[in-house]
């Protein structure tokens, strides 16, 4: 009796194990769940990726996300293969750090862009600022340029004829009526706490830290970058050769997807641009 009543038990544990044992091959493919490490900065980049991960689970892909507040440690954690993937920078800027450090790093797709935006405690546009202004911007480089760009085309200042816009920095400044003077030593996750400090009559943004900030880029800045500012959408980097895995190639389809890209229009009104189809 007691023989019989152990065989019905082990029977009945052996059928949950292959229904268990099932149900894994079903959402992972090969018997279980792969996982994507992911680095990225808080807002909106995690936002959008936390949208995307019911997406990727389907596809038997589980997210795990790391966050990172400043534009270094991503890098170098990707490097250091601690992430399979990063999201938080645009071309320019990749293409500054591989030739800074040397980095191995390719885009696998672009996502979204964020434009900067000029913000000021004193002023209400642009037209207001006065002679000898001072404008702050981060001290990122790669980011002048683009800060520089926004300028001329707010006709605040006229870059030298030939400059490479998005490599362009103060000394290629050809005219600068209102003899703007720019402070670019201060950290790009810091540049919320200048603006919130009234330190200077106007300070440049990337869109990331205001959204962080609880600014709202459309409607706070007196000032905001046009659309058209396609050599900064975000992307997702990978190592060399990690752009042909088939978990990174599912992410950037789900990120890229109709699904995700209307998330972003829809919930931040402006402030971050879809960048599939622009």
């Amino acid at each position: 009796m007691k023989k019989s009543l152990l065989v019905f038990l082990l029977a009945i544990i052996a059928t949950v194990l292959v229904a268990c044992g099932g149900a894994e091959d079903s959402t992972g493919g090969e018997g279980e769940s792969k996982t994507l490490k992911i680095g990225a900065s808080p807002v909106p980049h995690v936002d959008i990726l936390e949208e995307a991960a019911p997406l990727l689970k389907e596809k038997g892909i589980e997210l795990d996300i790391v966050e990172f507040t400043d534009y270094v440690l991503p890098n170098k954690t990707l490097e250091e293969n601690e992430l399979d993937a990063n999201y938080f920078q645009h071309e320019p800027y990749l293409n500054s750090q591989i030739a800074d450090n040397g980095y191995k790093f390719v885009s696998a797709g672009g996502v979204h862009i964020e434009p900067i935006g000029v913000y000021s405690k004193r002023h209400k546009s642009l037209e207001d600022l006065p002679d000898g202004a001072t404008i702050i911007m981060s001290n990122s480089v790669a980011d002048h340029g683009r800060m520089l760009s926004l300028l001329e085309e707010k006709g605040l200042l006229t870059l030298k004829e030939g400059v490479e816009k998005t490599a362009a920095t103060v000394e290629d400044i050809e005219e600068n009526p209102k003899n703007l003077e720019f402070q670019a030593d201060i950290e790009a996750a810091m540049l919320t706490k200048a603006y919130e400090n009234d330190e200077a009559d106007a300070v440049l943004i990337n869109g990331n830290y205001a959204l962080d900030a609880d600014l709202n880029p459309a409607e706070d800045a007196i000032a905001l970058e046009s659309p058209e500012s396609n050599p900064y959408v975000n992307l997702i980097v990978v190592r060399e050769g990690d752009e042909e895995r088939e978990e990174i190639k599912a992410l950037v389809e789900v990120l890229q997807s109709e699904e995700i890209q209307e998330f972003i229009k829809t919930n931040y009104e402006g402030s971050v641009l879809s960048a599939v189809g622009e």
